[in-house]
């Protein structure tokens, strides 16, 4: 009887060495080629541009007092800054902390305390968030500090406050004016401190949602990421030719990771075409820009095809990219591949503990791997589908899907139980996503264990928004399901207790959350009851709340 074991390749041998020096040997390498081209601030640099202005950041961070291991947050949309913060925190091997731009001040305020930023890279505002001012909120100190000297009551370790665009706010430091700070001096310690710096420190926090309580802190090394990206771009077949349109969030490992540095490791150019995505920039962009490789979740390819333009658009020159996030239905796939050009285009699985890909077709997969399944372990990585007694199940049986090797992350920041939770003690990561593996290794993702909301390629965890509702004075209790949606897999819908004689309307529930969480986590679908059902031992059943709801709504 065949197991559901499976071993990634042995090649290519795997890259130890830090962010910061490979990123110098990429710039000595392919100094006048276009490395970064972000179309809505005009940004158009070779490598040897971006090299410069990376180490003139990273020389103003030192000037400002940042030590290696100290934690940098950087919180805004997709923008040059935050590319120079990627790697001017890891030449001088201060930790990059990165802060979801759709948080409120509930959120941002956990991130920041608990991953213990020194400072924060922030942009002033994006569509409905005032980063500023909720900065402004949470730290009123900031209006009468001098700029780098903050001492907040509600943000004990954050000191500095550095924000993007030309205006002054008080207290804050401008980042232009950060990136004149250094000067020689800080050239010869960053350069001293390149030969300190090992490929197995952590390097970035990414949080993520948890299942119970607040966000977890994914801590991720130089060699996590720097080989995850690598290989994804050896699956893409990239070049320093190639040129890739990146319009998933720079905050998420798929823009951060497998976007951005996975052109660094392969002297691609890396294109952002806006701030957030929007399908006629990604269009216009591929055309213009005659890039080779395009990211995105499904529902940002189903966006670029149903576009009432869309015909009117050249996307000839497009060939690669990943798609992630969510389940690809096969027709989608079929057009990406056909009116898109997109023939080598790869399905890519895995989790931010993982780096984040774990899994992914090739692109001589038949289409029916590339729409039935996540592909296969990548080099250097084993797969495993338990039971829920942790014996391996057989070939065609559904199970916990987990991994080990390379790409694993070191653990939670300052969470070692929730760690032990996530990573056993043999290193194997465990998802807690039901898949079945085929006997060619092929996994297809089937399932959940855990009660995770996938929302357009976001990762919601109901407790997460349960917990958070229970801080309003009128509510008594909130259960969280996910409701199946045509357009973003499933919305988030919550059932609400209220106190005794309390009276609350669905709307101010919504304006409660829309004021404290991420838009993406605000319930579409809200129900008042007076009970949940219940099993006979007290326990909520969530799949009753869900198919009730779904009747109801006619999406049965």
């Amino acid at each position: 009887m065949k197991t559901s074991y499976f071993r990634g390749a042995s090649a290519p041998d795997l890259v130890n060495d830090t962010i910061g020096r490979y990123f110098d040997r990429v710039v000595g390498r392919y100094p006048e080629r276009e490395a970064l081209v972000v179309r809505h601030q005009d940004i158009r640099w070779t490598w040897a541009e971006y090299g410069q202005r990376v180490d003139q950041l990273a020389a103003g961070l030192l000037a400002l007092g940042i030590e290696p291991c100290e934690r940098v947050g950087i919180w805004a949309p997709n923008c040059y800054e935050w590319c120079l913060a990627q790697f001017a925190t890891a030449k001088i091997g201060a930790i990059l902390v990165c802060i979801n731009p759709a948080y409120r001040v509930f959120e941002l305020e956990y991130a920041l305390n608990k991953s213990g930023c020194k400072a924060v890279i922030s942009a002033e505002k994006f569509k409905s968030s005032h980063y500023l001012e909720m900065l402004q909120r949470l730290a009123p100190e900031l209006a009468s500090c001098e700029p780098g000297c903050l001492r907040s009551a509600k943000l004990p370790a954050l000191e500095l406050v550095i924000r993007m665009g030309e205006e002054h706010t008080p207290g804050m430091l401008n980042f232009s004016d950060v990136c004149e700070m250094g000067g020689a001096k800080e050239q010869r310690r960053m350069d001293a401190i390149a030969e300190t710096l090992k490929a197995d420190d952590i390097i970035n926090i990414q949080f993520t949602s948890g299942t119970t309580g607040n966000p977890k802190g994914a801590s991720l090394t130089h060699f996590n990421i720097l080989n995850n990206a690598n290989l994804v771009a050896d699956g893409m077949k990239l070049t320093q030719a190639d040129r890739l349109c990146i319009p998933v969030p720079m905050y998420h490992c798929f823009g951060m990771v497998i976007g951005k540095l996975a052109c660094v490791s392969h002297g691609a150019t890396a294109v952002f075409p806006a701030d957030a995505f929007e399908p006629a920039a990604v269009l216009e962009t591929v055309e213009q820009e005659r890039c080779t490789a395009l990211h995105g979740v499904p529902t940002m390819f189903i966006a670029e095809l149903e576009h009432p333009d869309f015909d009117r658009f050249d996307l000839s020159t497009l060939r690669t990219g990943i798609m992630a996030g969510a389940p690809c239905p096969v027709e989608v796939m079929r057009n990406v591949i056909t009116k898109m050009h997109m023939s080598e285009i790869l399905i890519a699985y895995g989790q931010t503990e993982c780096s984040p890909v774990n899994h992914m077709t090739l692109a001589d997969d038949p289409l029916e791997k590339r729409v039935e399944t996540v592909g296969r372990a990548g080099p250097h990585l084993e797969v495993k589908i338990i039971d829920e007694e942790g014996a391996i199940v057989p070939v065609g049986e559904k199970g916990d899907i987990c991994t080990r090797g390379y790409a694993v992350m070191k653990g939670y920041w300052n969470d070692p139980q929730r760690t032990a939770e996530t990573v056993d003690a043999d290193g194997w990561l465990h998802s807690g996503d039901l898949g079945i593996m085929d006997d060619e290794g092929y996994v297809s993702v089937v399932g959940r264990l855990k009660d995770m909301i996938i929302r357009g390629g976001e990762n919601i965890y109901p407790r997460e928004i349960e917990e958070f509702l229970f801080t309003h004075p009128k509510i008594q209790d909130a259960k969280v399901v996910g409701i199946s949606d045509v357009k973003y897999g499933e919305e988030v819908c919550v059932w609400v207790q209220l106190k005794d004689q309390q009276v609350l309307s669905e709307d101010e529930i919504r304006a409660f959350c829309k004021e404290h969480i991420a838009y993406f986590k605000v319930p579409r679908y809200i129900r008042i009851v007076d009970d949940f059902p219940m099993t006979v031992t007290g326990k909520v059943q969530k799949f009753k709340m869900r198919e009730q709801t779904e009747k109801e709504l006619g999406l049965a």
